[in-house]
């Protein structure tokens, strides 16, 4: 198979400046998290982010931008299922539509982190003060802290 295949002297030799580098030294960076477009405008350098605590589950964002956003059947809460679904203009629509705000544009290294909180968060029911879900989320971030500091 190996026979096949251009040895990599041929490859330089046949290049002419115009390929694609789709990402080139990026693509190893450390703090890359492997959602980020490779192509786009400045507002796609950055994703999508539901605050689902605040989310009211009315269903406007998954409505409008259906490749993008999609209720997560638990809690009755949107959640985005893909960075990439829908264009940029959708997704604003989708933004411009939410009646409390909860969806945001958030720079990707960002979105890690807010993935990673969302783990430990805890959506309160209907009727219940949002504090006391922040509350909770704290103290199970704080167990889980415990938890993986006693375990070797």
């Amino acid at each position: 198979m190996a026979d096949f295949l251009p040895s990599q002297s041929e490859e330089d030799d046949n290049q002419n400046g115009l390929e694609p580098e789709l990402g080139g030294f990026l693509r190893d960076d450390p703090e890359r998290s492997g959602l980020e477009p490779e192509l786009g405008g400045i507002e796609r350098q950055k994703g999508v982010y539901v605050d689902e605590i605040t989310c009211i589950g009315c269903l406007h964002c998954a409505h409008v931008a259906r490749n993008t956003f999609y209720i997560e059947p638990d809690y009755g809460r949107s959640r985005v299922i893909r960075q990439d679904g829908d264009g940029e203009d959708i997704i604003q629509e989708a933004i411009d539509t939410c009646p409390v705000d909860c969806i945001h544009w958030v720079d990707y290294t960002e979105l890690k982190k807010l993935e990673e909180e969302r783990k430990y968060q805890a959506i309160p029911i209907a009727g219940y003060p949002v504090e006391q879900a922040v509350y909770a989320a704290e103290r199970r971030r704080k167990k889980q802290k415990l938890k993986n500091k006693k375990s070797p």
